[in-house]
């Protein structure tokens, strides 16, 4: 019901919907023969959905060496995930990654669902890597080294200060950033980006992540994980735990709102970044993500739900991103929307309010010199809501079932 209302609510994320649920179907079509590599892309639409819906935009070189960048970090973060797995035991394997992926026969029990399902069967895994070009490999073994040895950091240290989260995030997300970027240099389909502007690329994303899953963090069992830094958080709340408390709803937010701040900074550096790209797949594979990240910022923003429950993007929006951000000037339109969608939502007292109003500005200002943002362009996200008839919605709906079932019925040649 709650999926109909939404389709009622926003008629124009239908035909979106049909195309991402198309495009789903088609990627299970496509799984490679082999059983290594058949388990490879199995286990990538597993443990991540919309990560395998955009990594198809790739080439079949770079897709499989993304694929398995991918994998071999996700079975890294699966290690410093596990709180049920000892700081003696989990630090020499983090520490030690980089040669494992190398070692068909190397794996380690640990992690929940699909993820346990990858640390026991990540032979494949090792298998399909050895398979990968010697400049792509070397590309994938650097990062995992040097990831690994940044979380081993981590267990035994506390974030502390925002250089601390920072450094936090460079470890587990702005390196992945520097390792993409030398796998599209690799792949002889891009210049290779400065370290900044590809660490930007992944704080941005990482940040966004620790401000939505601040409940499920906390509450994580046996042991909270809290990635919040103390320097931010210990402006409103003794403990970081408190914020989840309604009576300290209030700060909560504010507290909220001072972290969506920080991760402002970083836009910049991803606009850059995308718009030096040349690439169409990769431009694509790179700039879903980030539109999707300030989609959840301008969701997460002032919205105390952040501290009672799951906050994500609806379906219709999602799968409307993927299917409308195509070039350059979609993305400065996308961020321009998204932050004027934040922007409305500052209240003046918030103690962060100028310096949040600041950090928007000063994105709107880079949207708007960039020529993208003409009187003719359509924009998606901020609009008045359109009235439509929920009979014409639903014929709608039987039209489209329809086709989709006509179109999968069809045979390929």
């Amino acid at each position: 019901m709650g999926s109909f209302g939404a389709m009622l609510k926003h008629p124009d994320d239908i035909y979106p919907l049909l195309k991402l649920k198309m495009a789903a179907r088609n990627l299970e079509k496509q799984i490679p023969p082999q059983p290594h590599w058949a388990f490879c892309y199995t286990m990538l639409h597993k443990v991540s959905r919309s990560f395998a819906l955009v990594i198809q935009q790739l080439g079949p070189e770079l897709r499989n060496a993304v694929c398995i960048f991918y994998l071999v970090l996700r079975a890294l973060d699966t290690v410093e995930d596990d709180t049920a797995v000892e700081t003696d035991v989990k630090l020499p394997i983090l520490i030690a990654f980089h040669r494992h992926i190398y070692d068909p026969k190397w794996h380690f029990a640990c992690g929940t669902k699909e993820y346990k399902v990858l640390m026991d069967e990540f032979h494949h895994v090792a298998t399909a890597f050895l398979e990968l070009g010697k400049g792509y490999q070397e590309a994938i073994e650097d990062i995992t080294k040097r990831m690994g040895a940044g979380m081993a950091k981590f267990i035994c240290k506390e974030v502390e200060t925002v250089e601390d989260y920072d450094e936090y995030c460079h470890y587990v997300a702005g390196l992945v950033g520097l390792g993409l970027s030398k796998l599209f240099h690799a792949a002889e389909l891009e210049d290779l980006a400065t370290d900044e502007h590809s660490n930007s690329m992944g704080l941005f994303l990482q940040k966004t992540n620790i401000i939505r899953d601040y409940l499920e963090d906390i509450n994580e069992i046996p042991k909270s994980r809290m990635f919040w830094p103390r320097q931010i958080w210990s402006k409103y709340v003794n403990k970081l735990e408190d914020l989840k408390y309604e009576e300290n709803s209030d700060k909560a937010v504010q507290c909220l709102n001072d972290m969506v701040t920080n991760s402002l900074l970083h836009i910049e550096d991803c606009l850059k970044y995308m718009s030096d790209l040349r690439d169409p797949a990769i431009f694509k594979f790179c700039a879903i993500p980030q539109v999707m990240a300030i989609g959840t910022l301008a969701l997460c923003y002032n919205n105390i739900e952040v501290f009672r429950g799951v906050v994500k993007m609806r379906r219709g929006l999602t799968a409307k991103i993927i299917d409308k951000t195509r070039t350059m000037a979609d993305v400065y339109a996308a961020f321009y929307d998204f932050s004027s969608i934040i922007k409305s939502k500052v209240d003046k007292k918030d103690p962060n309010a100028t310096k949040t109003l600041s950090r928007l500005e000063s994105v709107q200002k880079t949207c708007r010199e960039s020529g993208a943002l003409t009187n003719s362009r359509k924009s998606y996200i901020i609009k008045s809501e359109q009235s439509f008839n929920s009979a014409l919605i639903m014929v709608m709906i039987i039209i489209l079932a329809i086709i989709y079932a006509y179109v999968s019925a069809s045979p390929r040649f």
